[in-house]
């Protein structure tokens, strides 16, 4: 076994690593850029070393000839690679294997052949393994290309062949929609990945994605069963589970085969994900399935496998990288019970899923679940990384009582700075179809409208945010004398633009009438506190923290309240329709709008990339285009004038 690894990661990944690597008495060695100076894992480490010139992962993570050196001057014998980043890069891979070092992971011929989704469908064709009816070939001719997707029979997918997260990906539903999809998603995927080349698949009506989580030692490989991670958004998984509802002996054992079939084709070594997509019209069947893609790394979603087979993956990883052989075999793997794994992240769900930044003035997870998480309260959500807080992960002995238990698990769930998307996950764990496992990638899109549905006001929860913010929660007659000698006092709030005036009439330490003022009207509300706990109305007072004029109440996923000066509210707080500001910091990757130019509501005015994704800036009226005030390539903070129409 090593005796020290550098983790060429950051975030909860890292962690993730260090936890192990400290069980079985390995070293490990951080790696921080700029902005992780104080991170969680820099902290749980051995040692840090800091990373490249600045923040960005282009300056800091991806520098594979500074993460090696780094390795050899601190006497690292092996690079963990984490996903993401450098984990797939078959260069790093063989870099660091020149330089001595051992890269924990698979070849770099493995992520070779692997890396283009079309080779890799004529090498699973190859050995045995089903792929979806399709075009995999090198002619990118569009009306080559159109002719191969009539063949194929609409819809079809079209797909970057480099591609990763949905990028470069179009469904088109008629051959009258094909060549400007094409043209779409070609520019998408130069911009992207650098590569325009595309594949043609015919498109799944009611796809489910399942995926096999396999392991090898070079020579054979294992399969851990299934997870189904069908629960996507924009092709990005939201809720994954272990194993897959529904599923037959049969086909698990098709699956499987097929799964380990894929590894041994290419001489897999270490943890590994091959993903299917699953026709789930009329059940799972054997022969139901087919290839789209093996991923040559750790995956995110891998805890609802440890937990349902015992086995810690990166454990075997170190074990495997360090020269053992596989240290299971397939009789020896089998399921106990379910999991699911929710992805926390920040971001604000009512303005389309928008990542969100912010220092966590607040975290806390509940007992009883297992909480992945790279940051702590306290630190901050920057714009250079993916805005993940954490994975909920949870496991029960049955699947309905796993799922009791994540909605459990994301109910109490305390997060305070930033806004999160933890009330959709506990839609999404209440969904109906989805307690009954009828689940498929379009399912969040077809409900998406009561998934995001934000919780009515409710009396009590704006009565605790006052009590917060006018000190009347822990109150006592030997310290409140001059408290009971002003007995009307009221305060102003926000809570998702809407304005209440809270005013209480004070009857003593453990009374408290409240009336609440708002558009929709005048409710009262009596505050009494019986040993020492506040009863509102017939309601427990709700955690509560605060952190400048921000207040969070843990109630309904955690309620924002911001205490508010009458006299300094902005008279303009409708918004300014006449300016297009950058929403984050970020980088103007384009500008389309002209001064002079005229604009309908609606209309891109710029593109903004931030965490890792690019996010549309539109007109909000429509009007005249007054001033442009960037250009691609400027560097921006949050709230910065990117765009201004003439005032109407």
């Amino acid at each position: 076994m090593f005796d020290k690894i550098l983790i060429a990661n950051r975030g909860e990944i890292a962690c993730r690593v260090i936890e192990t690597a400290r069980a079985l008495g390995v070293k490990t060695i951080a790696l921080y850029s700029d902005a992780d100076r104080a991170a969680k894992h820099v902290a749980l480490a051995d040692e840090a070393l800091h990373i490249g010139h600045g923040s960005a992962p282009a300056d800091s993570y991806l520098l594979g000839d500074e993460i090696i050196a780094l390795a050899k001057q601190s006497g690292a014998k092996a690079i963990h690679p984490g996903y993401g980043f450098l984990s797939e890069n078959p260069d790093f891979v063989e870099a660091v294997e020149a330089a001595g070092l051992t890269f924990i992971g698979p070849s770099a011929d493995a992520i070779r052949k692997m890396g283009l989704k079309d080779a890799a469908k004529v090498l699973m064709e190859a050995a045995g393994v089903p792929v979806v009816p399709g075009y995999h070939g090198a002619n990118q001719q569009a009306d080559f290309l159109k002719a191969e997707a009539d063949k194929i029979g609409y819809p079809v997918l079209i797909k970057a062949v480099a591609g990763g997260g949905g990028k470069g990906m179009r469904l088109v539903e008629a051959g009258s929609e094909f060549a400007e999809a094409l043209a779409s998603a070609r520019g998408e995927a130069t911009t992207a990945f650098g590569n325009a080349d595309v594949l043609i698949e015919k498109y799944i009506q009611q796809p489910r994605h399942i995926e096999i989580q396999v392991f090898g030692d070079g020579t054979h490989a294992v399969h851990l069963f299934e997870r189904d991670c069908s629960l996507q958004r924009r092709h990005q998984k939201v809720i994954e589970e272990a194993p897959a509802p529904g599923m037959s002996d049969e086909m698990r054992a098709a699956m499987g085969a097929a799964g380990v079939r894929a590894a041994e084709a290419i001489g897999y070594k270490g943890a590994g994900t091959v993903e299917f997509i699953v026709d789930g019209s009329d059940g799972l069947r054997a022969d139901g399935f087919w290839f789209m893609e093996m991923n040559t790394r750790l995956q995110v979603e891998h805890p609802v496998s440890e937990l349902i087979t015992g086995v810690d993956l990166v454990e075997w990883q170190l074990r495997v990288a360090a020269g053992e052989s596989l240290p299971a075999q397939q009789e020896d793997l089998a399921i106990s019970g379910h999991a699911f794994e929710a992805r926390l992240y920040a971001e604000d769900v009512p303005k389309g899923f928008l990542p969100a930044t912010g220092t966590l003035t607040h975290l806390q997870f509940p007992a009883g679940c297992r909480a992945d998480s790279g940051v702590r309260a306290g630190d901050t959500i920057s714009p250079w990384y993916d805005p993940m807080i954490a994975k909920v992960i949870v496991h029960g002995p049955t699947r309905a009582i796993a799922l009791s238990r994540l909605s459990q698990a994301l109910a109490e769930t305390e997060v305070g700075g930033t806004v999160t998307n933890l009330a959709f996950l506990g839609g999404l764990a209440g969904h109906a179809g989805f307690s009954r496992g009828e689940v498929d990638t379009g399912l969040i899109a077809r409900d998406l409208e009561s998934l995001v549905a934000a919780p009515e006001m409710q009396p009590h929860h704006q009565v605790a945010a006052a009590m917060q913010a006018l000190g009347l929660i822990n109150t006592s007659w030997d310290s409140g004398f001059s408290l009971w000698a002003d007995l009307h006092r009221s305060v102003h709030l926000s809570q998702d633009g809407a304005l209440i005036e809270a005013m209480v009439e004070v009857a003593g330490p453990d009374r408290q009438v409240w009336t609440l003022q708002s558009d929709s009207g005048s409710v009262e509300l009596v505050a009494n506190r019986r040993g020492g706990i506040w009863d509102l109305g017939g309601h427990s007072l709700p955690n509560l923290s605060q952190a400048g004029p921000v207040i969070t109440v843990y109630a309904d996923y955690g309620l924002r309240f911001e205490v508010i000066d009458p006299l300094e509210r902005d008279a303009t707080a409708g918004g300014d329709l006449n300016v297009v500001e950058a929403p984050m910091p970020g980088l103007v990757k384009a500008v389309f709008a002209k001064a002079g130019a005229e604009v309908k509501e609606g209309d891109r005015l710029a593109i903004l990339e931030a965490m890792k994704m690019e996010h549309s800036l539109l007109a909000a009226r429509d009007g005249t285009v007054a001033e442009v005030l960037a250009a691609e390539g400027d560097q921006v903070e949050a709230g910065a004038a990117l765009v201004r129409l003439e005032e109407s």
